[in-house]
C-alpha cells in the first residue's frame, strides 16, 4: 500500500480519465452502474486496452488501487496512510497538497483528491461518523476518532487554498517508560527519579511545544502510579492509554450541539471530579481558565496530580500558566505566583531536536519564591554534546514526600 503514496499527479490523471472513460461508456448504454464495478471495468480495461500500453504494471496498480480507496465509505485516497502504522500524522492542505509524518519525518505524498467536493465529502464523512457537523455555519471540527486519534478540520469558506483535514494518530499499542528509555527520550538516571516523584505523588507539569510528546509523557508517567490508587483522567479528547488500574474514571469534555447547548467544560469536570475521591487527578492538557481549578485541586491536598500544556520553556510556561490564570480571576499576579508553587512541584520540559527525535530537554524542582518570581532549581538538563539528559548537580529541595512514603532518592 505505501507505493501508492510514492506516485505522482499523473497518476490521479489517469485514473481519472479512465475512470471517465468508463462511467460515458455506461451512460451511453443507458444503465446505472455502481462505484465497485467501475472498479473492476477499470482494472480490466488498464490490462486489455492498448490505449493505455504505455503505463507500466506499477502504474496500473497504483491507479487502480487509487480507484479502489475512492469507492471506500471513509477515507478515500488517504485510506492507505492510515493504514499505515508508521504514520502518526496526516495533513491535508486542499485537494493537492497531502504531506505525512512516518518516523519522525515530515514528507509530502504525490496524492490528490480529484475535487474540492470529494475532501469536503471525506471530512464530512468524519463527522458524521462521531455524531458531528461541519458546515459553513460551523467551519471548524476538533474531535476524537473511535481509535483514539484527533481530527481537527477547517471548511473551505474560512481556508483561503480550499478544506483543511489533519488528523494525529497514536500508536495502538502503550508506550511507557521502558519504551521511552529505549527512544532515548530521557536518560535511565532521570527515569529513576521520576519514578520516585511519581510514587511520592508529587504534582509534575509536563510543558513542550505542539508534537513534542506532551501527550506520551504523560501517559507514561501515568504508568508508574500505583495500581491501587483511584485516578481520574480528565481530557478535552480522550487520548490517554492507562492500563492496569481497576479503580479508573475517565471524563471527557463535550463541546455544545447546534443549539449552543450541552457543553461540559474542563472547569466543570475537574470540579466535580473532587467530588468522586480521587487519589490522582490527571488533566490531559490545560488551555485556559481551567487551570485555577486544576492549581486550587493541588492545593487542597490531592497531591500527585498530572497535566501537560503548550510552552515554548519552563519559564515560559509558567508565565503561560499565569496568564491562563488570570482568564478565570482577576488576582494580583503575586498571589497567582505563589498559588502555582504551592500546587506544582516538578516541571518537565520537552522538545523537539532538528533530526525530529522527541526529547526531555528539563527537569526541574518549582522551588518557591524569589524577588517576586517563581524560582526554579534545574535538576537535570539536556546536553547535546552527549546528545542526553545529564544532572546538573543540583538536589531536590523539598523531600517531604518522599520522607512521608519512605522512598529513599
Amino acid at each position: 500500500m505505501r507505493s501508492l503514496c510514492k506516485g505522482t499527479n499523473m497518476n490521479s490523471i489517469h485514473e481519472h480519465r479512465i475512470t471517465e472513460d468508463i462511467r460515458s461508456d455506461i451512460r451511453d448504454n443507458g444503465t446505472r452502474i455502481s462505484d465497485e464495478k467501475v472498479v473492476k471495468l477499470l482494472k480490466q480495461r488498464l490490462l486489455n486496452d492498448d490505449k493505455y500500453s504505455d503505463l507500466s504494471i506499477s502504474e496500473k496498480i497504483r491507479i487502480s488501487d487509487t480507484a479502489f480507496y475512492r469507492t471506500r465509505r471513509d477515507l478515500s485516497v488517504l485510506q492507505p496512510i492510515a493504514d499505515d502504522d508508521a504514520v502518526s500524522e496526516i495533513m491535508v492542505n486542499g485537494k493537492d497538497n497531502v504531506f505525512i509524518e512516518r518516523n519522525g519525518k515530515l514528507e509530502k505524498v504525490e496524492i490528490s483528491f480529484e475535487s474540492t467536493d470529494e475532501l469536503e465529502e471525506v471530512i464530512r464523512r468524519i463527522a458524521a461518523k462521531i455524531h458531528r457537523e461541519i458546515n459553513e455555519l460551523s467551519p471548524i471540527l476538533d474531535a476524537r476518532l473511535e481509535d483514539g486519534s484527533r481530527v481537527n478540520a477547517v471548511y473551505k469558506n474560512i481556508a483561503l487554498e480550499g478544506p483543511i483535514l489533519t488528523i494525529r494518530r497514536f500508536p495502538k499499542s502503550r508506550i511507557g517508560m521502558k519504551e521511552l528509555l529505549a527512544f532515548e527520550t530521557l536518560s535511565e538516571e532521570s527515569a529513576l527519579f521520576l519514578d520516585k516523584l511519581v510514587r511520592s505523588a508529587y504534582n509534575i507539569f509536563i510543558s513542550g511545544g505542539t508534537s513534542s510528546g506532551k501527550t506520551t509523557f504523560l501517559n507514561a508517567l501515568a504508568g508508574l502510579i500505583p495500581k491501587h490508587e483511584r485516578i481520574i483522567t480528565i481530557e478535552d479528547s480522550a487520548e490517554l492509554q492507562i492500563t492496569g488500574i481497576d479503580n479508573l474514571v475517565r471524563l471527557e469534555c463535550r463541546i455544545a450541539n447546534t443549539q449552543e447547548r450541552g457543553a461540559v467544560t474542563m472547569r466543570q469536570l475537574i470540579r466535580t471530579s473532587l467530588r468522586r475521591r480521587p487519589n490522582r487527578i490527571i488533566v490531559g492538557e490545560v488551555r485556559g481558565e481551567e487551570v485555577l481549578d486544576m492549581i486550587q485541586a493541588m492545593n487542597t491536598g490531592h497531591d500527585g496530580s498530572l497535566s501537560t500544556g503548550h510552552g515554548n520553556s519552563p519559564r515560559g510556561m509558567l508565565y503561560r500558566l499565569e496568564a491562563m490564570f488570570l482568564q478565570a480571576a482577576d488576582f494580583p499576579v503575586a498571589a497567582i505566583r505563589r498559588q502555582i508553587t504551592e500546587g506544582l512541584d516538578i516541571l518537565v520540559h520537552l522538545g523537539r531536536l532538528p533530526d525530529g527525535s522527541r526529547r526531555v530537554l528539563e527537569i526541574s524542582e518549582i522551588a518557591g519564591m524569589r524577588n517576586g518570581e517563581i524560582e526554579l532549581n534545574r535538576l537535570y538538563e539536556y546536553d547535546s554534546k552527549i546528545a542526553s539528559l545529564k544532572s546538573t548537580g543540583n538536589t531536590l529541595i523539598d523531600k517531604t514526600k518522599l520522607e512521608v512514603k519512605g522512598i529513599a532518592l
